[in-house]
């Protein structure tokens, strides 16, 4: 239950006056449409009504705010001309400028000879100085209403900003006072107000700098929000880890014969993931653990050493891939690494129909398949298995921590271990993965030779195909990436199906095209003839970023790489460079470059650490694009600004393992406190795992 002192917060909006179902509409369309919504929205401008000069000293185009004697009124002598009164003080007048305005409206709240507080823009006509239409008219006793800074909020149809400034307002009104959740030194040390001041300071600021990301203020508010979450997934962690798992128990007999068969020895790296996840799997615990690692640093050999120790302690084990051709591919390697140790490995994706479906699912809830791999499929109602001991999750970025906990309800508590290609930001970490423990895969296996990277205008293209013809001459492959998957007249970008013809009119029908809205089967039917060397070209959007895998490729040309995000270039490139053989990645470019695409193109060339190309990604591209619709598994922020409180996060992560490890119940006053925090940013799961756990 919500601690009852929370209720205004979650009240809706229409419990402010003057807030009727339509006004509630264009609220819930612009911010929300409960008091928190409106108090958790910061505000999006500020006009400045602090400009307070004579008439005389008034400057063109600005925002000021006049102390004025009411002179004479000239009423419009004709329908559609304005309606003028004269203003004056000491030092000059000025002309009010109001259209399809009523007479009697103007005298009563302009009456002659009165003092008014008059705000507004100030306009320049020749000689002459006007104002039309005023923001404010007030009365000289009533100058407190006047904000010196008055805070502008995001609008929608049917949402004007007086509006909705005034709803904000009666909404602070609302504000109940609360027990300080965060520890009194760390408040101090900060000089930051409380909770409650500081949503006052931010809706009504004293000064410009108050709304400003770096502000107090603001960074009390940031805080907040971030250590809510960071506490909600520590939470959940701390639940994970205390569940009662089951340990198991193998003597690693067939982990020993998969690292026999292999044609390579594991990385340092490697070896130390591999402990530290059987480590997690040998407890009595469950493992809730995020292995993340560079382009090639061989996280299908990890996955296929830990399903032999899992298979060899009697469990099933399952891998997800987020496509159709990645599960097959997985399938395929595992196959290759697991034949050894004699463990039955078997794809499932939404392709198998009738009777061979029914014969894999069989095979699944009788217990003959030892590893299955899939898409999402795998954890439909339909799907059944005998014992499913470890589920690995593949490049999902699209899983967020509900999901994750949703997924491992298929087995009995079965360890869970997430895998990604991408090395992950400290901050996205932290951000999208704060109730995993981290295992980093940071080298590649022996032997791989570093990738020449180019940069070349695309008006170099004939001597690039020339290029391509000399790498298919020595018995290589290439890969061709482009944008788009047709031709557009609104963006002036090469499409595959356009530069398919071009290669193909060169090289004739051993180039092949990919693209997402190919048929799976179709897509799989070429990406298998290119690996298998039937196809000299393949040429293809970005759907190869993941999972194809062709050792005899040693070029890729990617068109239009100032499009393309740096960690999604990195990935691209990862596609050669596979084997023992020189590779190298063509970066084409369509000028002028723009400061950011320019830098995303030099940090390519200088430096191969998918580590260090992570970081430079977040840094140049924001956390609005890594935290945008493609990965919707990722939580989003209202207060925080992740580019700017980065340092909060780390800060909000450290604070809530500590309040996690040292008051897990969360009794001491902090950690009541805490819960109200929790159910405020409605991080209140993490309360519910923490009474259930």
């Amino acid at each position: 239950m919500r601690p009852s002192d929370l209720n205004p917060f979650f009240a809706d909006v229409t419990t402010l006056k003057g807030v009727g179902t339509r006004v509630r509409d264009a609220l819930g369309r612009a911010m929300g449409t409960r008091i928190k919504d409106l108090l958790f929205t910061p505000p999006s401008n500020m006009i400045d009504r602090s400009y307070r000069p004579h008439i005389a000293g008034a400057r063109e185009g600005e925002v000021c705010t006049f102390t004025v004697t009411i002179g004479r009124h000239n009423p419009p002598s004709h329908r559609g001309r304005p309606y003028k009164i004269r203003v004056f003080d000491e030092t000059g007048d000025m002309t009010l400028i109001f259209f399809q305005a009523r007479a009697d409206y103007l005298n009563r709240i302009l009456p002659e000879g009165s003092a008014r507080l008059i705000s507004g823009k100030v306009e320049f006509y020749g000689p002459n100085i006007q104002m039309t239409h005023p923001d404010y008219v007030l009365t000289t006793d009533q100058s407190d209403d006047l904000p010196l800074y008055e805070t502008q909020y995001p609008l929608t149809a049917g949402l004007s900003q007086k509006v909705a400034r005034k709803a904000l307002m009666q909404a602070l009104g609302k504000l109940p006072v609360l027990d300080e959740w965060l520890d009194p030194a760390f408040v101090q040390r900060q000089d930051w107000p409380d909770f409650r001041t500081s949503l006052l300071h931010l809706h009504k600021p004293e000064h410009p700098v108050d709304v400003k990301a770096g502000s107090p203020i603001r960074e009390r508010l940031a805080y907040d929000e971030l250590l809510a979450k960071q506490l909600a997934m520590a939470l959940v962690r701390e639940s994970t880890r205390r569940k009662k798992g089951r340990p198991l128990v193998a003597k690693g007999n067939y982990v020993d014969d998969v690292l026999k068969a292999a044609p390579f020895k594991p990385t340092n790296a490697q070896k130390r993931a591999l402990e530290e996840i059987l480590a997690d799997l040998k407890s009595p615990y469950r493992m809730s653990r995020l292995l993340h690692g560079d382009v090639g640093s061989g996280k299908t050999f990890v996955s296929a050493l830990i399903s032999a120790y899992a298979a060899e302690a009697g469990v099933q084990i399952a891998l997800m891939a987020p496509t159709e051709i990645l599960a097959r591919q997985h399938a395929e390697s595992l196959k290759a690494f697991l034949e050894p140790a004699g463990l039955t490995v078997e794809a499932l994706t939404g392709r198998d129909k009738g009777k061979p479906r029914q014969a894999l699912l069989t095979g699944l809830a009788e217990g003959y398949i030892d590893v299955i791999i899939g898409t999402h499929t795998l954890f439909q109602d339909t799907v059944e298995f005998n014992d499913l001991g470890l589920v690995i999750i593949d490049e999902q970025h699209r899983f967020g921590v509900h999901d994750r906990l949703k997924l491992t309800q298929k087995g009995h508590v079965p360890d869970l271990l997430v895998m990604t290609a991408t090395p992950i930001p400290r901050t996205l970490a932290l951000t999208a993965y704060g109730d995993l423990d981290v295992s980093q895969l940071d080298e590649k296996p022996a032997g791989r030779i570093p990738i020449e990277t180019r940069i070349l205008p695309m008006k170099r293209l004939d001597d690039i195909i020339d290029g391509v013809g000399r790498t298919i001459a020595e018995g290589n492959q290439v890969y061709w990436v482009c944008p788009l998957v047709e031709d557009s007249e609104l963006i002036d970008l090469t499409s595959v199906e356009d530069r398919f013809r071009t290669l193909t009119a060169h090289f004739g029908s051993r180039v092949g095209l990919v693209h997402g809205r190919l048929k799976a089967a179709e897509k799989d039917r070429m990406t298998a003839s290119f690996k298998a060397g039937d196809l000299d070209v393949l040429v293809a959007t970005t759907v190869i970023e993941v999972g194809v895998d062709a050792p005899n490729a040693t070029v890729i040309v990617i068109e239009h790489a100032e499009r393309f995000g740096l960690a999604q270039l990195h990935q691209l490139r990862g596609r050669v460079g596979r084997s023992d053989k020189k590779s190298s990645c063509l970066l084409l470019y369509k000028g002028p470059l723009s400061v950011n695409g320019k830098a995303r193109l030099e940090t390519m060339r200088a430096s191969q650490d998918g580590f260090f190309i992570a970081e430079k990604d977040w840094e140049l591209r924001g956390s609005g694009d890594l935290l945008g619709a493609r990965q919707s598994g990722l939580p989003t922020y209202s207060l925080a600004d992740l580019d700017k409180h980065k340092a909060l996060l780390e800060t909000a992560h450290q604070d809530a393992r500590l309040v996690v490890e040292t008051d897990p119940a969360l009794k001491t006053d902090r950690g009541r406190a805490l819960i109200r925090l929790l159910y405020l940013f409605e991080q209140d799961w993490g309360v519910e795992l923490m009474k259930a756990g």
